[in-house]
């Protein structure tokens, strides 16, 4: 008798944590990911006819803390109404016990499977990140696990920051529900003990390596950006740094490079203030502009405003030459 195959047990693996839908107004179409805590689900809301994102705990980890956890991450969602933040739709629990929740069905790709594209086109990505992340810390949300994988790149360049499960929280309004005893004074999560690692590495700050949540703050965040933007540098299909720049570099400029370094800095004094700050610097580089995180030597300077402003540079000098050649046929 022939064993089964990896296929085959992962369907079966798949049909036993399917979750029980009766009684719910969704139907699963298919699945469409899964994490450490719960797996997403592609899901038809009968009543409204559209499709949702339906996200359920997995069976092995259901237990009161995780479902807590994932009612935590619900709320959070719900409170932050932003075009970058993916919205919660409806939240409760199944037939079988399982916490669920319902948010919009984001179409795209993460951002680490995004096509090589100009490094302008990505630093607007950046831009638009910085701006749904820095309305979370406005919130009092920090975010924890931003990386290329939790943020989605729509069809028509929608960004949307994803997966918001192991957020801190630094406020505890009572919309976010504090009578669920889902916060505590300190703004983290029950479920999370003192020592316990969350982040990824490569876009974890130092701080969060260390397990003492009490020193995360907004500028784990701006951290985890500049590892995004360090990562967006290496897979362009160029490095060229404003709209007017004509030629491609091996490697990123150095106010770009700046940027990287004083985002990623070691210790949170040295790193910008908040996100915005990055996002300045961000929109400036873009522009053409000086950016905070590089000092610009004269030559650099006078190269930077040549580039940028090239086309009306390129007029005079098109007069003068022309004006020049004129006086010298008159005056023969």
């Amino acid at each position: 008798m022939s064993g089964l195959s990896d296929a085959a047990i992962r369907r079966l693996r798949d049909a036993a944590d399917a979750p029980d839908l009766s009684g719910t107004k969704y139907e699963i179409i298919e699945r469409v990911g899964q994490g450490g805590m719960g797996t997403v689900y592609r899901a038809r809301d009968r009543e409204l006819a559209r499709d949702v994102a339906l996200k359920v705990i997995r069976l092995p980890e259901m237990s009161h803390d995780v479902a807590s956890r994932m009612l935590r991450e619900a709320r959070t969602l719900a409170q932050l109404e932003h075009p970058g933040i993916v919205p919660v739709h409806d939240v409760g629990t199944l037939g079988d016990g399982r916490a669920f929740y319902a948010m919009k069905l984001v179409r795209g790709s993460p951002l680490d499977a995004l096509p090589a594209s100009p490094l302008i086109e990505r630093l607007a990505i950046v831009e638009r990140i910085c701006e749904a992340v820095a309305f979370a810390h406005a919130h009092g949300v920090i975010h924890r696990d931003l990386k290329p994988q939790n943020v989605m790149v729509g069809p028509f360049g929608e960004v949307l920051v994803m997966d918001w499960g192991v957020a801190k929280l630094t406020a505890a309004p009572k919309s976010l529900g504090v009578d669920a005893a889902v916060v505590v004074a300190d703004g983290i999560s029950p479920t999370t003990g003192h020592g316990v690692v969350l982040g990824t590495p490569g876009y974890m700050a130092p701080e969060q390596a260390t397990g003492d949540h009490h020193l995360i703050d907004a500028r784990a965040d701006v951290y985890a950006i500049g590892g995004i933007l360090r990562d967006l540098v290496r897979c362009t299909g160029d490095h060229t740094d404003t709209p007017d720049s004509g030629k491609s570099a091996r490697a990123p400029s150095r106010p770009l490079q700046a940027i990287i370094d004083r985002a990623m800095a070691a210790q949170p004094e040295h790193r910008y203030a908040d996100v915005m700050a990055l996002s300045r610097d961000v929109a400036a580089l873009r522009a053409g502009e000086p950016v905070t995180a590089y000092r610009e030597t004269v030559f650099e300077r006078v190269r930077r405003f040549a580039v940028r402003h090239s086309t009306p540079i390129l007029l005079v000098l098109a007069y003068l030459i022309m004006r020049v050649a004129f006086l010298a046929i008159v005056g023969r």
